[in-house]
């Protein structure tokens, strides 16, 4: 079962957090895994040292000489995860135009520039997984994300609309929503104990998730045993969103 044994995958943002979790989840199974960060070699050289079969490939995807440099290094993949992500945090009205732009470019834009650039390949070999990682934030309206969750919510309708598209291909795109989540981009928040006693207070589960929580759904996504799941979303949030 699992077995991903001679696949070639990429994973967006897999230096540290949820996105080094899946990459050493899928390497751990047989994968053979491209370890992506934007900001330096050096971060993706040092995570890729742990994890087995990994390569390391920096790529800041707001940029296009970037994402076509990607493609170069890769070649075509079995498995493309879209992990990466930037979120700003400001009132509705408060962000700059940059800000804006930001966000929609590496959250959105290249998710739709990646599929489109790995599909190709995946359609000549008849087999292809694509999973799109998500956020509750889609569904609660944080009032601090407001331009974060409407790129996460985005991104989910492409994933549906695409998805019934690759299909006839043997490709499935699925996309993965977590919800509060310890991770580096967490960690200073839920350093403090008031908030992280109210954010428990709102996740029926009653904690909150760790890293390692999201890694097995993504590998039952990217596996023959997930072949049949293609346009759906899986939330592993503790029941925040209910």
């Amino acid at each position: 079962m699992f077995d991903l044994k001679g696949k070639n995958a990429l994973v967006t943002g897999s230096t540290q957090g949820i996105g080094f979790e899946i990459a050493k989840t899928l390497s751990e199974y047989g994968a053979k895994v491209f370890i992506n960060g934007a900001s330096s070699m050096e971060k993706c050289i040092v995570a890729s040292e742990k994890i087995k079969n990994s390569a390391p490939v920096q790529a800041n995807l707001l940029k296009t000489e970037d994402i076509d440099n990607l493609y170069s290094v890769t070649g075509d993949v079995d498995i493309l995860v879209l992990n990466a992500s930037i979120q700003y945090k400001r009132t509705w009205d408060g962000y700059s135009e940059g800000e804006y732009d930001t966000q929609m470019n590496c959250n959105l834009k290249s998710t739709y520039r990646l599929i489109k650039m790995y599909s190709d390949g995946m359609k000549k070999r008849g087999w292809g997984r694509i999973v799109t990682i998500g956020s509750v934030n889609q569904y609660n309206h944080h009032p601090e994300l407001s331009i974060y969750g409407v790129t996460k919510a985005a991104q989910k309708a492409m994933v549906e609309n695409i998805a019934l598209q690759l299909a006839p291909f043997g490709i499935t795109v699925n996309n993965v929503a977590p919800g509060a989540i310890d991770t580096p981009r967490n960690s200073e928040a839920l350093a403090d104990p008031e908030f992280k006693e109210r954010l428990v207070g709102k996740i029926p589960c009653g904690y909150v998730g760790l890293a390692e929580d999201i890694a097995p759904a993504v590998l039952l996504l990217c596996s023959d045993e997930g072949r049949y799941i293609t346009g759906a979303e899986i939330k592993i949030d503790g029941g925040m969103s209910l």
